[in-house]
């Protein structure tokens, strides 16, 4: 589990395909404190740690995985954002992330607001039920708060803070982001569509 709350901004070093797709992850993180087996969210896609260096770990990501999420656009140079699992006893100061991506939104429109940037994604027609005005989401990997919604389009806006700590300040039209919904609305949904007894 994983609250959305980025805690280092790592980098793709290398890309290889070995039955699955296996990256390198250059992190600020102390790798000698992250066991093999170990799960790290990137860019909100929960990865096993399968090797370890000094400043990098490897994760194997499948094929399913890749068909599923942005991740099939990582090259050499990306920069994603990460987050080590929650501990017992740490903070949650975002939401309860699973790290299981439900689709891909798309970045459609961006403004500048005062310090702040206000960025409307549209969701996939499946998703777009589960996103409600206040309501929260992990868009890659990062925990939000929805603005608005319109149809598949919602709006985020991100304060200056979050455009430093994450890769949101260089954030892009038509960028594909990893959305997970709400685990909370998932199962609300869920339980609006069950007949009464």
């Amino acid at each position: 589990m994983f609250t959305g709350i980025i805690t280092d901004i790592g980098t793709i070093s290398a890309l290889r395909q070995e039955g699955d797709l296996r990256a390198r992850i250059r992190t600020s993180y102390d790798t000698s404190r992250i066991d093999l087996g170990a799960s790290i969210a990137s860019d909100g896609v929960c990865l096993t740690v399968v090797d370890l260096g000094p400043d990098w770990y490897d994760v194997q990501i499948s094929a399913e995985t890749v068909s599923k999420t942005n991740l099939s656009g990582w090259t050499v140079g990306t920069r994603v954002n990460l987050e080590r699992a929650l501990r017992v006893g740490d903070e949650l100061g975002g939401h309860i992330v699973s790290g299981h991506v439900d689709g891909v939104a798309e970045v459609v429109q961006i403004r500048e607001e005062g310090d702040s940037t206000r960025v409307t994604l549209e969701a996939p027609q499946a998703l777009a039920r589960f996103i409600a005005p206040k309501g929260s989401v992990a868009l890659n990997g990062t925990s939000l708060t929805v603005n608005e919604v319109d149809g598949c389009r919602f709006g985020i806006n991100f304060i200056p803070h979050t455009k430093t700590a994450t890769t949101w300040g260089n954030v892009a039209l038509g960028d594909k982001v990893n959305l997970e919904i709400d685990t909370l609305a998932r199962y609300v949904a869920r339980l609006a569509e069950m007949p009464p007894h």
